[in-house]
């Protein structure tokens, strides 16, 4: 057991993480499922080899994801959820006043592995009236939803199986129609460092929907290359345009507290040079 290790390998590149136990294995319809308890990140879960959440830091990916955009928005009603199946995302979009939250998750077995291993992660967050779980792929979702949402969030994995065509043109032509007419979305997208062409390419897709675009930064030490991206693309407002103040003042207007989030550090800066170059299609780093 000393010499017992989980690790995670993107491209050229892994992690490694000293396990105390291994808590579960199986699979599922969709995927490998596997939860183990590390020495240094408490119990965390990993979907086919790679690391989704853990007790320790999930809450900086999840406050990331939902309260930008939820903030962006002056008065979101609904939301929807795509993906999410631990739980996490859902809890923090119930700290807002929003009158009903759908959560897609494809994998039932996922939210039940997470209810059972991970409790902490989502609270109770699937007692909560508001919410809305369906267990369903999100791109058919999309395509037979009649009704709109203020807010989608798209919590998936890495663009490999059915979560490809979670990072198509035709999805964010869906997730667009579904919004209203202030609408707003936001999608992880990837390792700064490892994935600079799922950025670009989610980054190219919704700058031709949305004219508002941003992207967010959060430090997830147990993901590649600890700085991962989410891309935010909105119809109407302008991120940029808030002020620090205004943002903590819609924050405090609501009630919310953070671990993590702060107004000040949560966009890389339109200019960032490192940034430029991966939207260019160069790589972060040239010698």
């Amino acid at each position: 057991m000393d010499d017992d290790w989980l690790e995670e390998i993107l491209d050229n590149y892994g992690q490694k993480y000293k396990i105390k136990r291994r808590i579960y294995k199986a699979r599922s319809r969709f995927q490998e499922i596997e939860v183990v308890e590390t020495l240094d990140w408490g119990v965390m879960l990993v979907l086919d080899g790679a690391v989704q959440t853990t007790e320790k830091d999930q809450f900086v990916y999840h406050e990331m994801l939902v309260h930008p955009a939820l903030l962006l928005h002056p008065s979101p009603q609904r939301a929807l959820i795509i993906g999410g199946g631990d739980g996490g995302i859902l809890r923090h979009c119930l700290q807002h006043p929003l009158k009903e939250i759908y959560m897609v998750e494809i994998d039932e077995e996922v939210i039940r592995v997470c209810r059972e291993y991970l409790p902490s992660v989502a609270g109770n967050a699937f007692e909560d009236p508001r919410a809305k779980v369906l267990i369903q792929d999100g791109f058919t979702f999309l395509q037979k939803n009649k009704e709109k949402f203020e807010v989608i969030i798209v919590d998936s994995t890495d663009p490999v199986g059915k979560a490809k065509r979670l990072f198509s043109r035709q999805f964010y032509q869906l997730v667009y129609d579904n919004l209203t007419e202030d609408g707003i979305i936001v999608t992880q997208s990837g390792s700064l460092f490892y994935q600079g062409k799922l950025l670009k390419s989610v980054y190219d897709r919704l700058s031709q929907l949305f004219p508002n675009i941003a992207i967010l930064m959060a430090p997830v030490p147990t993901y590649p290359g600890v700085i991962w991206t989410m891309t935010l693309g909105s119809k109407i407002y302008d991120p940029y345009q808030l002020s620090p103040n205004e943002w903590l003042r819609r924050a405090q207007e609501r009630g919310l507290s953070f671990r993590y989030w702060n107004p000040y550090f949560q966009f890389f800066l339109k200019d960032f040079p490192l940034l430029k170059r991966i939207l260019k299609g160069g790589k972060p780093f040239v010698i």
